[in-house]
Formats: structure tokens, sequence, C-alpha cells
């Protein structure tokens, strides 16, 4: 038996065969001149045809996908229509300073090259752009020798995939009726793949060395939670596969009112991005949405949408949640998601640039008329909306936005808590914002000085790390101290990635956390672990994290007392 190692990101156990991603696609040979008779209009014409095709099919697939997937495959289709990779393609057809002229499918190999290392040289998010930049060439290029697309391989039966990464417009499309488990050499936990491979409820492992050499039809042992990938797997593996299936079985359901075992209530809540995402979350039982992205209203277009559009678009989540509390977070543009209308891709360091909140110094009125469009969306609905702005640093800030919000008839406006800064001076954030939602995601990184897109930092990348621990608990010390001095609640949640992570989920009621909103495929996991301790224990249990030495030590620390993960799987 051949055992790898990674970083686990979606609790699983499973036995099956791996197949292996396709090779890539074939770099053109260079120095080939244009056939005989073809002008360097017609292979233009090619390219643009090329780069039309190939973003209508990653449209028309973003139209039968929903949430992260569909926000993944809308941005890449953009991408495909760049007009730097297109013109600079176009532009390496005719002689000139840069050689002789070269075929369409050259051109374009090489234009991407280059657009992919300026997004290298930017660093952070528009760095990890690259490798989007990358899957788009590969996909024009086999559109001009008229292949099929690159993509997951097909096959009859279910399979482990195994690659070195995977694209987004890949890992967006994962069937999970066919692919039993995902394993990469590559990635991080906070990765496109690692976030959608949580979203369709796949068991998962990242940044495992080796996996991407396992032979294609080899049979392994995946274990999600563990980071574990284990060949010629034993009688031992495959029992612990099939207690998970049965108890997967068991977890199908969630009454839909979240409690420790003492009755102390924390909330379950969904993160979702379009009606048909809220649909699927009230159906899962979600207590309600603790977050709405509403970038990907925005993603595909040149233009802001429209006040009708935005209405239309909230509603459609807002009426699958009557009643019940759906938390809004404001245009998050910028970073890794650059839109045309309103943000810079030239800044050197996106993601400490002009980004969330920052944007309405740069663009003032894109805000006010959003916050505009989520009000009148309240109005027409039942559902109890409250909004939050992202990438919220200083109390001036958090009190600018809380009065925007108020002045526009939202009467629950808070701050995402994403930055140290903000933990830091919660107190003072939360004696003018109604409540704070910690996004983890972002906290770890900036925290750690660690890009979440990186593999070799996944292991800074983790939400275990006790000084992100710290800030969370400073973060629920401060609002506790902001309830004293006003008088009024001050929730704190928890919207990033770590409110998927049953034993995290622990710690964080523990820390005096109020809410906890995850993928819907989540919350079945998250609700049977809870319902095991009360709050005196799970107080106990973040003290034991919070002690910790590393991430590594604070989780085992935590796992060793909580004997339900094993029996459940997790």
């Amino acid at each position: 038996m051949q055992q790898f190692h990674g970083v686990g990101v979606t609790p699983g156990r499973v036995v099956g065969p791996v197949r292996q991603m396709p090779a890539p696609v074939r770099e053109p040979h260079a120095n080939v001149a244009i056939p005989a008779g073809v002008s360097s209009e017609s292979e233009a014409e090619r390219i643009r045809a090329a780069s039309k095709a190939v973003q209508a099919e990653l449209k028309a697939r973003a139209a039968g996908a929903s949430g992260d997937a569909r926000g993944v495959l809308e941005a890449t289709a953009l991408m495909a229509a760049d007009p730097m990779l297109v013109k600079g393609a176009v532009k390496l057809l005719s002689p000139g300073p840069h050689g002789p002229a070269q075929t369409a499918e050259r051109a374009v190999w090489d234009s991407g090259a280059a657009v992919a290392e300026r997004l290298r040289a930017l660093g952070g998010y528009m760095a990890e752009r690259a490798a989007d930049v990358l899957d788009v060439r590969a996909r024009i290029v086999a559109e001009l020798r008229g292949l099929p697309a690159p993509g997951i391989p097909a096959s009859d039966a279910p399979f482990v995939l195994a690659a070195e990464d995977l694209a987004p417009a890949d890992t967006a499309t994962l069937d999970p009726g066919r692919v039993l488990a995902l394993v990469t050499s590559g990635g991080g936990p906070q990765s496109h793949t690692a976030i959608l491979a949580r979203a369709l409820g796949l068991p998962a492992v990242v940044a495992a060395q080796g996996v991407d050499t396992i032979p294609d039809g080899a049979e392994v042992y995946v274990d999600g939670a563990a980071g574990l990938i284990a060949t010629e797997p034993g009688p031992a593996e495959r029992d612990a596969a099939a207690a998970w299936a049965a108890q997967a079985a068991t977890l199908a359901a969630f009454a839909g009112s979240n409690t420790l075992a003492d009755g102390h209530p924390v909330p379950l809540l969904a993160n979702v991005a379009t009606g048909a995402d809220a649909a699927r979350a009230a159906a899962a039982g979600a207590e309600g949405v603790g977050l709405l992205r509403t970038e990907f209203a925005f993603l595909d277009r040149d233009a802001e949408p429209t006040h009708e559009e935005q209405v239309a678009a909230y509603g459609a989540v807002f009426e699958h949640f009557g009643h019940k509390k759906v938390v809004i977070r404001t245009l998050d543009a910028g970073a890794d998601k650059p839109l045309p209308f309103l943000t810079n891709t030239a800044e050197p360091n996106p993601a400490l640039g002009v980004r969330g909140y920052r944007t309405d110094a740069a663009s003032p009125g894109v805000l006010a008329r959003q916050l505009a469009a989520i009000a009148d969306a309240a109005g027409k609905h039942d559902a109890e909306v409250w909004v939050m702005a992202p990438m919220v640093s200083t109390p001036g800030e958090a009190a600018a936005f809380t009065a925007l919000a108020h002045e526009a008839g939202l009467p629950m406006a808070g701050v995402m808590v994403e930055v140290p800064s903000a933990a830091l001076t919660s107190a003072h954030l939360l004696a003018a914002a109604d409540f704070a939602s910690l996004g983890t995601n972002d906290l770890t990184q900036y925290a750690m000085a660690a890009d979440r897109m990186l593999g070799p930092l996944a292991a800074l990348n983790d939400p275990w790390q006790p000084a992100v621990l710290h800030l969370v608990k400073a973060t629920c010390e401060g609002a506790a101290a902001a309830r004293a001095a006003t008088g009024a609640p001050k929730p704190v949640g928890v919207c990033g990635e770590a409110a998927a992570d049953p034993a995290l989920a622990v710690v964080l009621a523990g820390l005096g956390v109020t809410t906890l909103s995850m993928t819907p495929r989540a919350i079945p996991a998250v609700a049977a672990v809870l319902a095991t301790v009360t709050t005196a224990q799970a107080q106990a249990l973040a003290a034991a994290a919070l002690a910790a030495p590393s991430a590594a030590a604070a989780r085992d620390a935590v796992r060793a007392q909580l004997p339900v993960l094993a029996d459940l799987g997790l």
C-alpha cells in the first residue's frame, strides 16, 4: 500500500478506481508558416470565431449551473473574450518586431502565455487568474483544431478524479453522480477546487503531492477528513468506506432548528448566490441565509445591472425564506472578482487593493444604488433582510456604511470581519454597526500573510491556526463590550468555510459565535456534532484550541475529545 497525505477539505471515505485528468492540449509547433493561400485576416477570423465559440460553450454550461459553479463559469467565459488575449493573438499573425507571422493556434498559445505572465507578475489573486487564462487558451486551441475541449474524463462507472489541479471551469462541472472523490497534488484549502468540492459534497483532498502519478484505473481509498489517499485498499479501508456510506445516509435530513446539547441555539444558515441556490438551501432545512453573494449578478457584464434586474435577483432568494433572516453581502468586487466598470485590474497587489467596501470611495454611487435595490426587493417579500459590507477595516468605515444602509431603509446593517484590524477593534466597529460576520477565508490569509489560493501555503492557510482563532475570540469579546455599552444585541456570525467543519463549528460556538453559515450540504453533519456538546463543553474545547501551538495541534486536541466525529466518519 502506498499512501499520500494532503489537506482534507471535505469529509467522506470512499474506495474506487482512479481516473487521471487527460493530458493537456499539446503546444502548437513554433516557426510553422501560415499555409499558402491563407491570409492573416482569415486566421484572425478563425481566432475570433473560436474565442466566441468557447465563450458561448462556457456560458451555456453556466446557465445549467448555480451558485459558485455558475459564477466561476461566467467569469471564465468572460476571459475567453478577453481583448488582451484575442488582440494579442491577432497581432502575432503578422510579421513584426516579435518575429515571423504565426499560425492561429501558435498565436493564441503565445498570446495566452504573455497574458498569464503579466497576471503572475501582479501577484496575489491576479496571479491565480493566470491558470484560468491558460485554461481558456487550451480551449481556444482545441476549438481551432476541431478537437473536444479539455475536461473531466468520460467514464461509464464512478471514479476518483486525480489531477495536479483543476481549472475552475472543470471543477464547476463535476458530476457527483460520477465522481466519487477529488484528489489533487496542487491547490490549497481555499482554492476554487476546494470550495466547489465542498459545495458539491464530494470527499476531497488537495495538496497531496504525487497523486497525479497514480496509474489510471488503480483502486484507491480516500479519506477526505484525514487528508489521506491509499492505494491497494484492504479490508479495513473497505469497511471504513462502507461505514461512511451507512452513516452518510443517517445525515440526510436536518430538522431545521439547531441547538447544542443543553438547548443553547446556534442557528445553521446557508451560503447562496442565486434563487436556485436558495431553493436548495431551504429544502435542506437551512434556518436562513448567512451569506448572499451579490457579485454573481454583476460578473458576466460590462455595465452595472439595472435597478429592476437587481430587485429581481435578490427577490428570487427572499421568496424562499419568508420571515427568516437573509444576510446580504454588498458587492465584493476586486481581487479575484474584477469588474470592468468598477475595479482597476492594473493594481500591483489587488488582494490588498481597492476591493469590497473600498470601491465606494473610488466609484461612488454603485453601493447606494445596490442598497436601494435591496430595500426595494425586501419591501416586496417577508424575509428578514440584513446587509453587510465586505472588507471593512476601520470604525469610520463601519459607521459610514451603517448610516448609508439605514438611510436606504434597511434597519440591520453589519460588517464583514476579514482583516485583523476589524477583529481587534470590533468593539468600536460594533458601536456603530448592528452585527458582524466573520469571513474566515480572507481573515486567515491576511492573518497568516498566506495567499489562500497557493498549495505550498496550505498549512499556513488553515482556519485552525491559533492566531486566527484568537482573532475570532477578539471579535466576539468586542461584540460583548459593544452590547454592554449600547444595550443592543450585537450578534457575530461566521460565513467562511470554517463553519462547514463540524469540529471547528464546535470551537466557534465555544468562542461565542452566534450563527454559522455554510454550504447546505454541510448542515446535517454540523448539526449532528453540535447536538452532542453543551455550551460549557464547547467553551472548554475552544480554550484547548486557543492554547495549542499550531493548527495541527489545535485540530488534534479538539477531535480527540469529540468521539462522535469518528462514529460519523467525519
